[in-house]
């Protein structure tokens, strides 16, 4: 299993959270919520694998803040 640290920050202009996966180039998304943030995080990064962009046996995110 490989855990990500996830960076989130809010833009106070869109009132969007936005993360990102540092290092890894197309792991980025935004949303309203944290919990959207955190799935949409998950379905970018389960794309990447799928996509072949790098391998992993699992992903566990961990969104502390």
């Amino acid at each position: 299993m490989k855990t990500f640290s996830v960076v989130v920050e809010k833009c106070f202009q869109t009132g969007l959270y936005v993360g990102y996966v540092p290092g890894l180039p197309g792991a980025h998304t935004q949303a309203e919520t944290l919990d959207e943030l955190e799935k949409n995080l998950c379905e970018v990064l389960s794309m990447l694998l799928e996509d072949g962009t790098f391998r992993s046996d699992g992903v566990t995110m961990d969104m502390r803040g």
